[in-house]
C-alpha cells in the first residue's frame, strides 16, 4: 500500500465516512491541532524517564487519537456513537492532577514556561493544547460537536501544566518565576 493517495491534491480531505471538505476548514484545523498536540506530547515523552508519567502520556496520546476520530466523524454516521469520547478519561486526568499535585510545592508565584528540556516541551504541549481547545470552541459555534472534547482538552492543558512542574521538580530543575 502506498502512503500517498493523491486524493488531497485538490485541497480537500475526507472525514470519517467519506464526506470531503476543504483542508482549511475549521474542523480540519481542530483535528490538525489535536494531532500537533499529540506529536509534541510524543516528543516530550522521549525526554521523560519516569515510568508513571510515560505510561500516562501514552494513554493520553491514544486518547487524543480518539478525540481526532470524534472530531472527524459526522453525527449522522452510523458508527458515531461508538467513536464519541466520554467523560471517563477526563475524570482519570483529574485524579492524576490531584495525585501529582500532592508531590509539588504550592505555587506562590506565576511561573514562566521552562525548566529542563522535558518540562519546557510539556509547556509547549500545554500551549498547543490551549490552541486546540480554542479551535474546538470556535468549531462548536458552527457544528454540533461532542461537548466532552472541550472539557477533555481543558483538563488536559491543566494536566500538562502539572506534568511540566512534576518533571522539573523530580529532576531538580528550578521553575523560572515571573518577575514584574
Amino acid at each position: 500500500m502506498k502512503i500517498y493517495t493523491k486524493f488531497g491534491d485538490s485541497g480537500e480531505t475526507a472525514l470519517y465516512g467519506g464526506t470531503r471538505i476543504s483542508k482549511d476548514a475549521l474542523q480540519i484545523e481542530a483535528i490538525g491541532t489535536v494531532d500537533e498536540l499529540n506529536a509534541y506530547i510524543g516528543y516530550a515523552q522521549t525526554h521523560i524517564h519516569d515510568a508513571d508519567l510515560s505510561e500516562l502520556m501514552e494513554r493520553i496520546q491514544n486518547h487524543l487519537f480518539a478525540v481526532g476520530a470524534d472530531l472527524a466523524t459526522p453525527e449522522s454516521h452510523t458508527k458515531s456513537t461508538e467513536i464519541r469520547i466520554t467523560d471517563e478519561f477526563t475524570s482519570d486526568m483529574e485524579k492524576a492532577i490531584d495525585r501529582l499535585s500532592d508531590e509539588l510545592p504550592p505555587l506562590t508565584n506565576f511561573i514562566l514556561p521552562g525548566g529542563g528540556t522535558a518540562g519546557s516541551l510539556l509547556h509547549v504541549a500545554r500551549a498547543v493544547c490551549r490552541r486546540a481547545e480554542r479551535c474546538v470552541v470556535r468549531l462548536s459555534r458552527e457544528a454540533d460537536i461532542n461537548p466532552e472534547i472541550i472539557r477533555c482538552l481543558n483538563r488536559l492543558s491543566d494536566l500538562l501544566f502539572v506534568f511540566a512542574r512534576v518533571v522539573n521538580h523530580r529532576s531538580q530543575m528550578p521553575e523560572p518565576i515571573w518577575k514584574v
